[in-house]
């Protein structure tokens, strides 16, 4: 690639590439083909100056040797990356932005007066117009007053005020929406679909492929618990699907043959066939900017209290405006007036605080569904945990696999993990994991998996009826048998492991010891839960009492309920909430989805269960669940920003209607320094939280 090295320290390169300026395109893929490098920590490009700024933990040569191979041509993006850029939106709001300046002060500079009152006059009309709209809704709105202030300048003819008092209103309006946007997309990005690989059937068998792979009209099953990969039509099986994610419907949907479903939604029951009618990218990106502009689950209590204010101040405003008028006779003053209003600085800082904290929530690997859940996290008294995958580590492991009736141990594995990769969970996956790290390939030996919640797995292999699951589903449901000669060895199954077990035609095959650790960082997340102020924590799980006692005793709960149903969980939550209580609830498993959907805030383990993902209101990373407390500060914060930032717009403007009452400040000054207000908070609302 021909490119100079325009400015170099160590840690630090800036690249210029020779030629003008970049495409859009062009600059988004070199930005995705850079942070396509492990050894760059963070790129950006500038498409105007064909620059790019590189920041990096490796050595400079790897840098020049990356810039050196890099092809705009070879270099294959997806369709997605282009879909969620904001690069074309944010150069257009900066150029109407720069021409709305230049036009300004450019025509007081090169029109003649006559002119320029000609095209202010003009102006007006469409800001008339604009209020003039709002009159059906029977409500006194912000625009209401802005044609009222604009119109009375415009009739004592000081065509100057009127102008300057369009330019910051057209200013304001341009960085309210652009701001809005940018935070919107930037969360849209942050909940987009990651799908790495798909079951595709191919020569009448089902495979695992990558996503990439897949084209319009190929064929593609999707599990219980999974999400939707892609746009499609059923073509086989039925299943409820849960669309909130896409529809914002709580209530799943049963789609049957023939019905088209959505990508981003998930099989809550059963399992379909689709066959793909559109892959990457294809609106789907912009059905989650459209779901998160329209969600009311982005407004928290407190938010939309001080948006409601907003409202019901206008009518004041236009109260304190006749009373001017009525004492003073003095239009001037009576545009400072109205000039000011609390709706524009109410309505942007509120969202815009919320999507902030969202998105920095996102730089701790935290994806948030909306303010309503940061003030829940922020007001909660009770955490439920899940134990498997979440108070332990998320990537348990196999300890041994003992056969039961005299099977080679590695040929269990394998039928085992061939059952098992349908269903990710934590133990699922450590299964899974354990046949792959032993070179186990297990190519589709089973007919249809079924799927019970909470107890395990059922299919057929090879002729037999398997089953794979917890000691209840095993032993009590399924009224399996222990082989006589391995009673003994089965009692003496070690009980510092959790025991996944195995059975083909109602007898025992297997026990697979399941090496399940508690997080080294759960204890301390506990207690510092407790010291920011929840004031109970809960441990529920399906595992035995033995395990559960063990864990709860290590990591300081303060109650622990063990062999419970995924309905046990849930009824426990709605109990809780009827006491009055604020209740959060953690988990990664689909046997934890009733609960976090019971919940006020539901938080999923990134590593979980793809339903518990869709379905949590706020998913964490799985390597740290210290995020747990970096949550709970940044709602904490978020809810204290929210209230200053009520005060201050409160307190600034009603400041800026005294002194226009006063004939202190003129209907220009007044006009500056609310939108410089509005905007500055407005700013103010998108800086970080935590540092």
């Amino acid at each position: 690639m021909n490119a100079v090295i325009k400015h170099d320290i160590p840690g630090r390169m800036r690249i210029h590439f020779r030629k003008p300026r970049f495409s859009f395109r062009e600059a988004d893929t070199l930005l995705y083909y850079l942070e396509s490098f492990g050894c760059i920590d963070k790129a950006t490009v500038y498409e105007r100056t064909a620059d790019a700024v590189i920041r990096y933990s490796g050595s400079r040569d790897e840098i020049i040797r990356i810039i050196r191979e890099y092809s705009y041509e070879k270099t294959d993006v997806p369709e997605s990356f282009f879909e969620s850029s904001s690069r074309q939106m944010n150069a257009e709001y900066y150029e109407e932005i720069v021409l709305s300046v230049v036009w300004h002060y450019g025509k007081k500079l090169f029109l003649p007066a006559p002119a320029r009152t000609v095209l202010t006059c003009i102006k007006c009309l469409r800001y008339i117009w604009r209020g003039l709209k709002t009159i059906p809704e029977k409500k006194l709105k912000v625009e209401i007053l802005d044609a009222v202030a604009i119109s009375a300048s415009a009739l004592v003819k000081d065509y100057s005020t009127a102008s300057s008092v369009m330019f910051l209103l057209d200013i304001g309006d341009s960085l309210e929406e652009w701001t809005h946007k940018k935070c919107t997309t930037d969360l849209a990005r942050q909940m987009s679909l990651n799908i790495s690989s798909v079951w595709k059937i191919e020569n009448e068998e089902v495979i695992q492929t990558d996503a990439d792979k897949i084209n319009t009209g190929d064929l593609v099953v999707v599990h219980m618990g999974n999400i939707i990969p892609f746009d499609g039509v059923v073509v086989q099986g039925d299943g409820l699907i849960n669309q909130a994610a896409m529809t914002g419907e709580a209530i799943p949907v049963r789609k049957a043959e023939g019905a088209s479903v959505f990508a981003g939604t998930v099989v809550e029951e059963g399992e379909v066939t689709i066959r793909v009618t559109a892959t990457g990218g294809n609106g789907r990106y912009e059905r989650i900017v459209r779901m998160i502009e329209e969600s009311e689950k982005l407004k928290s209590g407190l938010e939309s209290k001080a948006e409601g204010l907003a409202d019901r101040l206008v009518p004041y405003t236009f109260a304190g405006a006749a009373l001017t008028y009525l004492f003073t006779r003095n239009i001037t003053k009576v545009v400072s007036v109205l000039m000011v209003d609390y709706s524009c600085a109410l309505k942007l800082a509120m969202p815009i605080s919320v999507l902030s904290a969202i998105r920095e929530a996102g730089e701790y690997g935290v994806t948030v569904k909306g303010g309503k859940f940061l003030e829940a996290v922020s007001e909660a008294d009770m955490i439920v945990f899940d134990k498997t995958g979440t108070l332990t580590k998320a990537q348990p492991a196999v300890k041994a696999v003992i056969s039961f009736n005299g099977e080679d141990s590695d040929e269990l594995l394998r039928e085992a993990a061939c059952l098992e990769e349908h269903f990710p969970h934590s133990i699922a996956n450590a299964v899974v994991k354990a046949a792959a790290d032993a070179h186990l390939t297990h190519d589709e030996l089973h007919t249809k998996v079924e799927y019970v919640v909470a107890h395990g797995i059922s299919s057929k292999i090879n002729g037999c009826r398997a089953i794979i699951g917890s000691f209840h589903f095993v032993f009590e449901d399924e009224g399996v048998t222990i082989p006589d000669n391995k009673k003994s060895e089965f009692d003496q199954l070690p009980d510092e492991y959790s025991h996944l077990y195995y059975a083909k035609d109602g007898k025992l095959a297997a026990v697979i010891l399941i090496e399940d650790p508690v997080r080294d960082d759960a204890k301390e997340v506990v207690s510092a839960l407790k010291d920011a102020g929840i004031t109970r924590i809960v441990m529920m799980t399906g595992d035995s009492e033995r395990t559960a006692k063990r864990i709860a005793g290590i990591v300081g709960v303060d109650e622990c309920h063990a062999e419970v149903l995924p309905e046990d969980k849930s009824r426990y939550v709605e109990d809780k909430k009827k006491e009055g209580l604020k209740v959060i609830m953690v988990g990664d498993g689909i046997n934890d989805s009733p609960a976090l959907s019971a919940s006020d805030a539901g938080i999923a383990i990134s590593e979980g269960a793809e339903i518990a993902r869709q379905i949590a209101d706020i998913t964490i990373s799985s390597d740290d669940l210290y995020s747990l407390v970096v949550l709970q500060k940044l709602s904490d914060r978020l809810m204290e920003r929210i209230s200053f930032n009520y005060k201050a717009i409160v307190g600034f403007n009603t400041g800026l209607i005294l002194l226009g009452l006063l004939g202190i400040i003129p209907p220009g000054t007044s006009a500056l320094l609310h939108n410089a207000s509005t905007i500055a908070i407005g700013v103010k609302s998108t800086t970080k939280l935590l540092k």
